[in-house]
């Protein structure tokens, strides 16, 4: 883990608004000057940069972005670069939402809502190896045992099986998948299957509706 925000340090921002963007950025270099930023605005930009260099201290990851349904973006950055630490920036602060970021493998959370000043001091706690989360936001209420346990199972998911299930979410066939993620259709029924046997459900609905119990509350707010 990086000690201290200096030589070296390289970021990820990934957000669809550029103001907010530039928000992170003047947080990161308010401190690191030298500090080497990549910014995105999709989720498959995000995955195509990481495909090509994933030698990254963080990523700043917006909880919705276009190409990301909800939790579903910061489930597969946990499965696939687990030694990056990703922070969501987001505008919604229930503190369930921050409470399942934390659970889903997330090292922070930081509120659009708060300073550019506050910002950094976030980026830096989180850069030490410590969880940043707001202040002021309750976040030892216990989800639902349901919700606990969907949760649980996301977690056994592969980085592809976490691709496809986006994809499903999504309201993809099983053809447009293959062609997205360039396999075949065996491939992805292959994936499927796995998916239904961890979820522990029986259809690609009742995937899908597993999901959106995790993200209960999310959709509520426009700008998270």
């Amino acid at each position: 883990m990086v000690e201290d925000a200096g030589n070296g340090l390289r970021l990820v921002i990934a957000d669809d608004h550029p103001l907010f963007r530039g928000a992170l950025r003047e947080a990161v270099l308010g401190r690191s000057a030298d500090a080497r930023i990549e910014e995105v605005g999709t989720f498959d930009d995000l995955t195509a940069l990481l495909e090509r260099d994933a030698d990254f201290d963080l990523i700043l990851l917006d909880l919705t972005m276009p190409g990301a349904r909800g939790f579903s973006g910061l489930i597969y950055l946990r499965a696939q670069y687990m030694a990056i630490p990703v922070v969501v920036v987001s505008g919604n602060e229930e503190p369930a939402v921050i409470r399942r970021c934390i659970d889903l493998g997330a090292s922070g959370f930081i509120p659009k809502s708060m300073s550019v000043g506050s910002m950094r001091d976030a980026v830096a706690q989180v850069l030490k190896g410590e969880t940043f989360l707001p202040p002021d936001i309750n976040v030892t209420t216990k989800a639902d045992a349901e919700t606990d346990a969907i949760i649980a199972r996301l977690s056994t998911l592969t980085p592809q099986q976490v691709r496809v299930l986006m994809m499903l979410a999504e309201g993809r066939l099983n053809k447009q998948i293959a062609y997205e993620l360039s396999v075949s259709e065996a491939t992805v029924k292959a994936h499927v299957s796995a998916i239904l046997q961890k979820l522990g459900v029986e259809s690609r609905t009742q995937a899908v509706i597993a999901v959106s119990k995790v993200e209960q509350g999310l959709w509520s707010h426009p700008q998270a």
